[in-house]
């Protein structure tokens, strides 16, 4: 065989080599996770998006939304979970993302609980008292919302910045008197605390929040039958937990998942789980949350983000930062 033929069959494999490898690339997503108790755990770890779609997805967790948003603009990152309150704070300083999902509506599961001892039997008794909380979260947001309603001065609480981790380790060391947290610190602490406020309780007063799944717009719109096969996984999950969930026991496969994933205790996932709503795809579209309620609850969360000082300025509206495109398209399949 010629030198030239040599070549010429060395280069047609070398250029499908690199357009394999390039076809490869294209078909991979890193998705940031938290430790919530929700049902894209199921979909995590049956790999079914993987099987259905072909591609590869890195799932990566992170200690909170603000740590999710940053991975997001570094571009590292093409989706994440991410609550109401960190992604209004990254729309509106101009980073291209879309909220696609509402993966919980957080109802009861984040809580103001003071510390056994610590003499607050309400907001008002938190003047004076040493609160942490993870800031720029939902539930930062709701524990100023809430002393905004009960009518206490924010400058005369201590209001502490730890993520998670960093409060339960605070909280064993008796170094706050109390904090507005979610799963699975919450559980952890309740058996030394009380319940002062929750986020359902706060939300009928106006101030509702949710947990989402916002993704890179323009990577969003070049993989779109991803897309909507994940949103359909997701709902498959959402569906399983409606339908079963209640009976789910600690040696269930699906608890062992969830606990794999969040590293909650066994014991604590049904009746955590419990405390969230999960809405289904009609809910998803509905006015309630994509076709309108999200929208409204990020300009609410922006106008607490300006008097924070944690944005500049707010949107004068957050619909363009709300799509519904893939639940409608999954709901049409």
């Amino acid at each position: 065989m010629s030198m030239q033929k040599h070549l010429s069959i060395w280069l047609a494999t070398a250029c499908v080599a690199l357009s394999g490898a390039a076809g490869a690339q294209t078909k991979t997503v890193t998705f940031a996770h938290q430790d919530m108790l929700v049902p894209l755990r199921l979909v995590m770890e049956s790999g079914e998006v993987e099987k259905a779609t072909g591609y590869k997805i890195n799932w990566r967790q992170f200690d909170g939304g603000g740590n999710v948003i940053r991975a997001m603009a570094s571009g590292d990152v093409q989706m994440g979970e991410v609550g109401s309150s960190p992604l209004t704070a990254a729309v509106s300083q101009g980073q291209d993302i879309r909220l696609f999902w509402i993966s919980a509506d957080i109802a009861n599961a984040e809580a103001l609980i003071a510390r056994n001892g610590s003499n607050i039997d309400s907001v008002k008794d938190l003047v004076g008292k040493k609160v942490a909380t993870p800031f720029v979260s939902t539930a930062h947001y709701q524990l100023m919302a809430a002393m905004k309603l009960a009518g206490v001065d924010a400058r005369k609480v201590t209001v502490m910045n730890m993520r998670p981790p960093e409060v339960a380790a605070a909280w064993e060391r008796g170094d706050i008197d109390a904090t507005f947290i979610w799963d699975p610190v919450l559980s952890r602490i309740k058996d030394s605390g009380k319940s002062i406020a929750t986020s359902g309780s706060i939300g009928k007063q106006g101030h509702p929040t949710f947990e989402g799944i916002a993704v890179d717009a323009k990577w969003a719109a070049a993989n779109e039958s991803f897309m909507v096969a994940f949103v359909k996984a997701l709902n498959r999950a959402n569906d399983e937990y409606r339908s079963k969930g209640a009976g789910w026991t600690e040696t269930s496969p699906q608890v062992k998942a969830m606990s794999k994933w969040t590293k909650a205790d066994p014991k604590n996932v049904v009746p955590t789980m419990a405390l969230y709503g999960f809405p289904t795809l009609e809910e998803q579209a509905s006015s309630t949350w994509l076709g309108g309620g999200a929208a409204k609850a990020m300009s609410n969360t922006a106008a607490f983000l300006k008097e924070q000082g944690r944005i500049q300025e707010a949107k004068p509206s957050y619909a363009g930062y709300v799509t519904d495109v893939y639940v409608k398209k999954a709901m049409a399949q």
